[in-house]
């Protein structure tokens, strides 16, 4: 079997970390088992997903200007998410330290639509999460015991439920089987539990779709956040396990997220021919 060699950097948001890939040409075959295999904590580099540095003139029917980088998101199975806020964030401090782009406010494009991201003075990166929807009351199920919840649309898809406390959930339980309403959540969903333990504070869990427990998922923060503020404009201090963030929503409903993004190493990586 041969392989190929491939060049790489890792890095992380609130240690949700992503295995990045330069593909300044598009020319990566990157297979669903291909992601898997470099994510995998093992025998691969480790990751909760794969972030591909690409033009959108490489993404089939992008929408895009061509010239415009796009965050090609996969999940450690190797599925193609519409978004991902800590990815996000990652992606916009890899192209300023790979000085892709010479940009204060860097536009970038995703699945979810287009996104900008501006390096903060302090080290941290804010992102515009663009227009967060909450839908109609849902369930879901983890293991025996059903939670209600709501519904959130940010770019991707959240069911959020408010527990009593952050340690209500075992370890064991976030280990059983997800399941939500086919009909709500089609294409599946990230699943928060959320505390509020103050005016504008909540601190969350998340089990994300195509990965399973994750120290911090950037969307779902946002949708815990529009959870936690309500309509209208407001800051919320989302804290989890990887550390903590900041979402700020303006009056006409939209939002953006600022927390921390750090590159943390660059290198190859052999990757062996695959099924596709």
């Amino acid at each position: 079997m041969g392989t190929q060699t491939w060049s790489f950097a890792k890095g992380h948001g609130t240690r949700n970390d992503f295995v990045i890939l330069p593909d300044l040409d598009g020319a990566l075959d990157l297979t669903p088992a291909a992601v898997a295999y470099l994510c995998d904590r093992r025998s691969g580099i480790g990751a909760d997903g794969v972030l591909r540095v690409v033009k959108a003139r490489a993404i089939e029917n992008s929408g895009f200007d061509p010239d415009t980088w796009f965050m090609d998101y996969r999940n450690a199975d190797g599925s193609i998410a519409e978004m991902c806020g800590n990815g996000l964030r990652v992606f916009a401090r890899y192209l300023a330290e790979e000085r892709l782009t010479s940009e204060h406010e860097i536009t970038i494009a995703t699945r979810a639509g287009l996104r900008w991201a501006r390096l903060c003075d302090d080290g941290r990166v804010t992102v515009g999460m663009g227009q967060v929807t909450v839908g109609e009351p849902t369930a879901g199920r983890l293991g025996a015991r059903t939670y209600e919840g709501v519904a959130v649309d940010v770019g991707n898809p959240h069911l959020v439920t408010c527990v009593a406390t952050a340690a209500e959930v075992t370890e064991a339980e976030l280990r059983d089987p997800f399941v939500a309403d086919e009909e709500v959540f089609p294409h599946g969903m990230n699943f928060e539990l959320v505390h509020v333990v103050g005016d504008k504070h909540a601190v969350m869990r998340v089990l994300e779709r195509g990965v399973g427990e994750t120290e911090a998922c950037g969307t779902g923060a946002v949708a815990v956040a529009r959870v936690v503020n309500g309509e209208g404009a407001g800051t919320v201090r989302v804290d989890l396990p990887g550390g903590s963030v900041d979402v700020t929503f303006a009056t006409d409903g939209t939002a953006t997220l600022t927390g921390p993004a750090v590159i943390l190493a660059r290198g190859e990586v052999l990757v062996p021919e695959m099924p596709a």
